[in-house]
C-alpha cells in the first residue's frame, strides 16, 4: 500500500520502494563510455528510454542531452539500460549538461510523487527542469540597470523602458527580456543605454546569492513566542523529519517564530523552503527576511524572470542559496541540503495545482521533507481539517500562539442580519454597516468592505428576453469588468467588449447588471463617502503583482480610507491603521454541494476578520448575512474552533469522506460530448478493480462547469476507505480502456474543488 504523502509511515522503509509504474534507482552511480543507460526525457513517452553513455562517460542522475528523431531534447540519467535489442542501433547521449547531477533524494522525491498522484514521469520531470539554459556553460553576459541620466527626449516606448525598470527594482534583465517586457525594440532600449537612462554591465550569467546571517538579532518575542521557536528549532537541529502545525491567531506572530527555525537551519549549514499562497503581493514579508538575517533570500515564482529563474536552479543546486521563499512549484527545485520546509497559510486552496500535475503542495512538501530527513512547519490560524486531523492521531506535532503580539487583540466579531435591514434594491453596503464605516472615518481609520467576487457583475442579463451572456467557449457566464470596459470568462480568460444590444434578441439599451463584485462595491462607497479614498483591490485590476504590491504597501501606510477586496486581502497583509472589516455577503460560499464549503467559509471569514485591529486601536469583524443562525456563522461569531473542527470532523467521519476516507476524481473531456460520456460509461461498467478495493464509483455526469474552452467535461467521482490502496487499482482500471482522438482523461488524487 502507498502511504499518504502526508502520513509519516511514509518514512518506514517497506514504504520507500514506489508503485504503479515505478522508475526505480539502479546502481551503479557512474557509467563508463559507451556503458548502456535508462535516460528519462522531458518529453511525454511515458518511459526511459535507452542511449549509450557519452565521451566521459556519466553519472547516475546526470542532466544530459540525447538525440530524439531529428531533435535534441534534455533528459536524466535514471539508471542502467535493459540491453534487451540490438544494442548496434542505440544511439550515444550528446553530451552531459554542466549542472550537478539529480540527487537520489531527488529522483525518489519525483518517483513517489508520481506514484501517488498517477502521472507520468515525464511530466513530474518537467517541474523539475524548469529554468532555461541549464546546459549552458559559466559564462558573462550583458544586463541592463536603471542608469542616472534622463533622456534628452521623452518618448512612450522610452517611457515604458524606464518605467519596466523601475517598477523591478534592482532586478537586472537581459536586453531581450527588457525589451519584451517593455513592449519595445532592443534598438528602444540601446538608444537609453547611448544617453546614460539605462545601464549596461557585464555580469557572470549565475551569481551566488548573499550569506544569510542566522545571528543577527530578532525581534524581541513573548515567551509563548520564545518556547515554539525553540521547539521548531530543535527539530531542525535534530536533522530527522517531523511535521508540526503551527497554529497562531491572525497577528499573533508566527513569522517570527517559524523564522527561527530558519535561523536554526542556516546555523547547521542546511536549505530552507518557505512556500506562500500570494508570494507576488508579499512585499513586507521580504523585507522582514532581509531584515532578519541581512540579505535578500532566492525569490521563486511565475514573476520572476527567465534569467532569475535559471540563476535560482543553479544556486540552489550547488548550495549558494540558503533561503528561497517561492511559490508551490519551488518544492522541485534541486536542493542540496533541504533541512525546513514552511508552508504558510497551509490551509490556502493555491496550494492545490489544478492544471497539468494535479498535486498539493502541502502535501508533497511533507513527502519530500520525509525523504530527505528535513522538518516541516505548517503554520495557519485556520488550519485545514486534513492537518488537524493528523495532530489528533498524534501524526503531527502542534504549537499554539493563543493571543496576538503586543498590545494588539482580537476584533468583536459580529453579524448583521440583513432579514431586517430593509435595504434598497441594488445596493449592498447596510445602514448599519454604512454607519460602523462612517465612524471609523471620522477617527482617522481604515475601514474594509470584503467581497470574494471580482469585477463589477457576475451576471449581465437583458430584460427584454432574459438571455444571460455567456462563454462563446465555455458553460460558465461572463463576468462585466467595468474598469476593463469588457465582459471576462473566469474559466478561460475570453474576453470581449460589452455589447450595445442584446445578442439574442438585439433589442438595444435593456442590458443590466446583476448582484455585485468589488468594482460595483467600490462604484456604491464612492456614493455613499464621497469624500474617502477607496481603494479597489483585484488581481485583474493591475498590470503586473509588482503594481498590486506597490498599492498594498501604499494602503499600509495610510494611502486609502476605504480598502474594498476579494480573497487576496486575507492573505497575511498587515494594514495598522484598519480596524474595521465588514464583510458583504457571509453567505456566499455555504450554497452548492462542495464538501468542504463550510470549512472554507470558516477559514475565509475568520482569514479576513483577522486583518482588523492588529495594531493599538481594537479592531470589529461585522458579518452580513441572511442566515445568522446558520451553525457555521455561529461558529465564526463564537470563535470557538477546537469546537467547530471538532463537530465537522464528526461529519466527515460518519459520512467516510477526507480526511477520514479516501476521494479520487476521474475528469474526462474532448470535442465530441458522445465520445466523451461514451469513455465514461465504459469505465463504469468495466469497474471490477475498484470494487475489489470496496470502492464506490459515481457518475459519469456532466461537470458544473460542462464545457470550457470548447472542451466538453465528464467527472466520475471515486469513493473508498482509507486504507484502501486507491492508485494501483485506479491504475488497473484506467489502463482497461484507450483514448480515442481527442479525448482526454486526467486522474485527481484527493481533489480539492469538483468544477
Amino acid at each position: 500500500m502507498l502511504a499518504l504523502p502526508h502520513d509519516p509511515t511514509c518514512l518506514n522503509p517497506e514504504n520507500r520502494k514506489p508503485a504503479i509504474g515505478a522508475f526505480l534507482l539502479t546502481p551503479p552511480d557512474f557509467f563508463e563510455h559507451g556503458a548502456l543507460v535508462s535516460v528519462l526525457t522531458t518529453q511525454p513517452l511515458g518511459r526511459a528510454l535507452d542511449y549509450r553513455a557519452p565521451e566521459g562517460g556519466c553519472h547516475l542522475g546526470a542532466f544530459v542531452e540525447v538525440p530524439l528523431g531529428p531533435r535534441k531534447v534534455l533528459g536524466v540519467v535514471w539508471g542502467a539500460g535493459k540491453g534487451d535489442y540490438d544494442l548496434a542501433k542505440v544511439r550515444h547521449v550528446i553530451r552531459a549538461l554542466d549542472a550537478p547531477p539529480m540527487r537520489d533524494e531527488m529522483r525518489e522525491f519525483l518517483t513517489r510523487a508520481a506514484a501517488y498522484t498517477l502521472t507520468p514521469m515525464p511530466a513530474m520531470l518537467r517541474l523539475a527542469t524548469r529554468a532555461p539554459g541549464l546546459g549552458d556553460p559559466p559564462s558573462m553576459r550583458k544586463i541592463y540597470r536603471r542608469g542616472g541620466a534622463e533622456p534628452d527626449r521623452m518618448t512612450d516606448a522610452r517611457r515604458r523602458v524606464l518605467e519596466t525598470l523601475a517598477e523591478y527594482g534592482d532586478l537586472s534583465f537581459t536586453l531581450k527580456e527588457l525589451a519584451e517586457m517593455a513592449g519595445v525594440t532592443a534598438s528602444v532600449v540601446k538608444g537609453l543605454v547611448t544617453q546614460g537612462a539605462v545601464r549596461e554591465e557585464d555580469s557572470p550569467r549565475d551569481t551566488p546569492f548573499g550569506r544569510m546571517d542566522p545571528d543577527l538579532p530578532s525581534k524581541e518575542l513573548t515567551a509563548d513566542q520564545a518556547a515554539g521557536a525553540e521547539a521548531l528549532a530543535a527539530g531542525v537541529r535534530g536533522e530527522t523529519y517531523g511535521t508540526t502545525l503551527l497554529r497562531g491567531v491572525t497577528g499573533s506572530g508566527k513569522t517570527e517564530v517559524y523564522l527561527e527555525a530558519v535561523a536554526a537551519a542556516l546555523r547547521a549549514g542546511r536549505q530552507s523552503l518557505v512556500l506562500l499562497p500570494e508570494i507576488a503581493l508579499t512585499e513586507q514579508f521580504f523585507h522582514r527576511v532581509q531584515e532578519r538575517f541581512g540579505a535578500k533570500p532566492a525569490e521563486w515564482h511565475s514573476g520572476a524572470t527567465m534569467t532569475e529563474r535559471r540563476r535560482i536552479w543553479r544556486m540552489v543546486g550547488e548550495g549558494q542559496a540558503g533561503v528561497v521563499i517561492g511559490a508551490r512549484s519551488a518544492l522541485f527545485l534541486p536542493f542540496q541540503n533541504l533541512g525546513l520546509i514552511v508552508v504558510d497559510e497551509e490551509h490556502d486552496t493555491s496550494y492545490k495545482q489544478e492544471d497539468g500535475v494535479l498535486y498539493n503542495a502541502r502535501d508533497m512538501a511533507v513527502l519530500r521533507a520525509a525523504i530527505c530527513g528535513a522538518q516541516v512547519v505548517l503554520a495557519s490560524a485556520t488550519p485545514s481539517l486534513e492537518t488537524w486531523a493528523n495532530v489528533e492521531a498524534g501524526k503531527y506535532t502542534r504549537i499554539d500562539l493563543a493571543s496576538r503580539f503586543g498590545p494588539a487583540v482580537m476584533p468583536q466579531m459580529g453579524a448583521i442580519d440583513m432579514r431586517t435591514e430593509g435595504l434598497p434594491a441594488n445596493q449592498w453596503v447596510s445602514p448599519t454597516l454604512q454607519s460602523e464605516v462612517t465612524k471609523r472615518l471620522e477617527r482617522g481609520e481604515q475601514a474594509m468592505l470584503f467581497i470574494n467576487r471580482r469585477g463589477y457583475a457576475p451576471v449581465t442579463l437583458c430584460r427584454a428576453c432574459g438571455h444571460q451572456i455567456a462563454c462563446d467557449d465555455c458553460d460558465a457566464r461572463m463576468v462585466e469588468h467595468r474598469f476593463l470596459k469588457r465582459l471576462v470568462c473566469h474559466q478561460c480568460g475570453e474576453s470581449k467588449p460589452m455589447p450595445e444590444v442584446c445578442p439574442s434578441c438585439e433589442v438595444e439599451g435593456k442590458l443590466a447588471p446583476v448582484g455585485p463584485g468589488v468594482e460595483r462595491l467600490g462604484e456604491e462607497a464612492k456614493t455613499l463617502w464621497p469624500e474617502a479614498r477607496i481603494a479597489v483591490l483585484s488581481s485583474d485590476m493591475y498590470g503586473s503583482a509588482r503594481a498590486l504590491k506597490a498599492e498594498i504597501a501604499g494602503i499600509a501606510e495610510g494611502g486609502a480610507d476605504i480598502i474594498i477586496g476579494t480573497q487576496l486581502v486575507a492573505k497575511g497583509h498587515n494594514f495598522p491603521k484598519l480596524t474595521l472589516v465588514g464583510v458583504i455577503d457571509a453567505d456566499l460560499g455555504l450554497t452548492g454541494s462542495d464538501l468542504r464549503a463550510a470549512e472554507r467559509t470558516f477559514q475565509l471569514m475568520r482569514q479576513v476578520a483577522g486583518r482588523a485591529g492588529r495594531a493599538e486601536a481594537p479592531g470589529a469583524a461585522l458579518l452580513q448575512t441572511y442566515q445568522p443562525d446558520h451553525p457555521v456563522i455561529r461558529a465564526i461569531l463564537a470563535g470557538d474552533e477546537e469546537k467547530f473542527w471538532a463537530a465537522e470532523a464528526g461529519e466527515r467521519r460518519q459520512a467516510g469522506v477526507p480526511p477520514y476516507g479516501r476521494m479520487a476524481g476521474i475528469i474526462l473531456s474532448g470535442s465530441d460530448v458522445a465520445a466523451v460520456f461514451d469513455l465514461g460509461n465504459q469505465l463504469a461498467r468495466q469497474d471490477g478493480p475498484l470494487r475489489k478495493i470496496g470502492a464506490q464509483v459515481y457518475g459519469p455526469a456532466p461537470a458544473p462547469i460542462a464545457r470550457v474552452r470548447g472542451r466538453h467535461r465528464v467527472r466520475m467521482l471515486i469513493k473508498a476507505e482509507k486504507t484502501a490502496p486507491l492508485q494501483e487499482a485506479i491504475a488497473r482500471w484506467i489502463a482497461q480502456v484507450r483514448l480515442k482522438g481527442d479525448v482526454r482523461l486526467a486522474v485527481d488524487i484527493d481533489p480539492q474543488s469538483f468544477y
